[in-house]
């Protein structure tokens, strides 16, 4: 992973996420504002590259493992804990967090440190453990809002678990309420001065969307994420031999540490669309009991579980294999395997394509006297992957926006560059379908605009896909009034 960390371009989400590094603020309409912070420290001493974008991943990597290595050995001993650090690392949803800088690296860290102290406060009893809940609990709020499935696993374990109920009547819990709450403040400031925007974005939207069944996609994230074999190595846990009190009472934390988020999220894939790394983080409840399955005895096991502890070694080794190809392809390509044309999911040819427009851009400058403002006709990777790979050429990072110039949907761009202040601009439009670059919405927004030009993008001499670029010159924030019907 560290070898490929700098070679492997970035994905749209990575290259808009260090957007939002040079527009640092105390959140943004989609996101909390950790991701930011993690960029910026990152290309600090690093640099502008993809190293410096995604070392944080990496730094968010060691600290889950850390604290699931810690759990796992409370739960099952030494040897458990070490197989819980290969998983920790290996796991498809762990390795890509650890490589990929997305607000589900620091949610995973932080996660990961949150179910470790409860363990701690709720399972052992130990009142100080409320602190690091409290700390890594408001670290987590400010990384992705989905880590608050945490606080009804803890109310619910604290109502179902008798001795857990002695916490009701003490400050410690309440005191790492608060403490949470104060680290994510921040957050909730930039909110109450933007209308509430992210809250909205990622509650009233969401459940304003059209109905669509998706249980099935959330079944096969789970199965994708963790691999067929953990699901079953989860699966065989929970329901093994009724164990003994102190045992019992950690199956019963870990359960409502993994269930009740999965249930949050099954509840909303029946009418909701779901994405694939919603489920990854409560997964690390879950992973002591995989670990677990690995180390225990062939001879004290049977059956399923025998079977699963043996499928353990090949399952791991096949994914280092797969992630070792990928990688390799994605950084220097595979002899005979060319490359698929969406760029948006496979992060190939984003270089290439900046620097051609980087080139046209200062040909237009050298004909106009005015360098032109770069629109990615999507909502946000053209315009991301364009201002990040721009500065490589231009030795400063493009001026570039997004569809939300023409009435489309833009995220932070419709912020970061109002369409009121674009008024009168000479525009470079950029879009992968050419239908993007006519219709009444460009045309009325603009004085006159250019040809369509086609051109190809290329990567080690084979063709990654087409794209289409135009002029549009004296951009309207507000379009033109259409003619009256006769």
């Amino acid at each position: 992973r560290l070898v490929y960390l700098g070679s492997v371009e970035l994905l749209p989400e990575e290259a808009y996420y260090w957007n939002y590094s040079r527009h640092l603020d105390l959140g943004y309409l989609d996101h909390p504002p950790m991701v930011a912070w993690l960029i910026r420290m990152g290309t600090a001493p690093f640099g502008q590259s993809a190293f410096g974008v995604r070392v944080g991943a990496s730094c968010c990597a060691v600290i889950t493992s850390i604290f699931t290595y810690r759990l796992t050995r409370n739960y099952f001993g030494e040897s458990a804990a070490l197989a819980d650090v290969v998983l920790a690392q290996i796991l498809p949803f762990f390795f890509l967090s650890g490589l990929l800088l997305t607000p589900d690296a620091p949610l995973t860290a932080a996660w990961a440190a949150t179910v470790y102290f409860l363990e701690r406060a709720l399972v052992a009893g130990r009142g100080r453990a409320w602190w690091g809940v409290g700390i890594s609990l408001g670290l987590g709020m400010i990384s992705k809002y989905s880590i608050g499935l945490l606080i009804p696993v803890t109310l619910a374990f604290m109502l179902w678990d008798a001795r857990s109920r002695i916490w009701w009547r003490r400050f410690e819990p309440y005191a790492a309420a608060l403490l949470a709450l104060a680290i994510f403040s921040p957050v909730i400031v930039w909110n109450a001065q933007h209308e509430w925007a992210s809250f909205a974005f990622q509650t009233s939207r969401r459940l304003a969307e059209a109905p669509r069944f998706a249980l099935h996609k959330l079944i096969a994230s789970a199965l994708i994420l963790i691999t067929p074999i953990g699901v079953l190595a989860i699966a065989a846990a929970f329901t093994g031999a009724k164990p003994e009190e102190g045992a019992r009472r950690r199956r019963l934390f870990m359960g409502m540490t993994v269930l009740i988020p999965l249930a949050v999220f099954t509840l909303f894939s029946l009418r909701h669309e779901v994405k694939l790394d919603w489920t990854g983080a409560p997964w690390i409840a879950a992973v002591p009991l995989m670990a677990a399955s690995m180390t225990r005895s062939a001879a004290a096991i049977g059956g399923l579980r025998a079977w699963i502890r043996t499928a353990w070694v090949p399952t791991l080794m096949a994914l280092l294999l797969i992630y070792g190809a990928g990688l390799h392809y994605l950084a220097l390509g595979l002899p005979g395997l060319g490359y698929g044309k969406h760029i948006e999911l496979l992060p190939v040819g984003w270089r290439d394509l900046s620097r051609q427009i980087d080139g046209d851009a200062a040909r237009i400058s050298a004909d106009t006297g005015t360098l032109p403002l770069i629109v990615g006709m999507d909502r946000y990777a053209i315009a991301s992957e364009l201002a990040f790979y721009g500065a490589e050429n231009a030795q400063a990072a493009l001026e570039t926006s997004s569809a939300h110039l023409f009435g489309g949907i833009g995220l932070m761009y419709a912020r970061w560059t109002p369409a009121q202040l674009q008024e009168g601009r000479t525009l470079l439009l950029v879009a992968w379908d050419r239908k993007d670059l006519t219709g009444d919405e460009v045309e009325s927004r603009t004085e006159r605009l250019g040809p369509i030009e086609d051109d190809v993008l290329r990567r080690n001499g084979a063709v990654v896909r087409h794209y289409y670029r135009r002029l549009a010159y004296n951009y309207r924030s507000t379009p033109r009034p259409r003619p009256a019907a006769p």
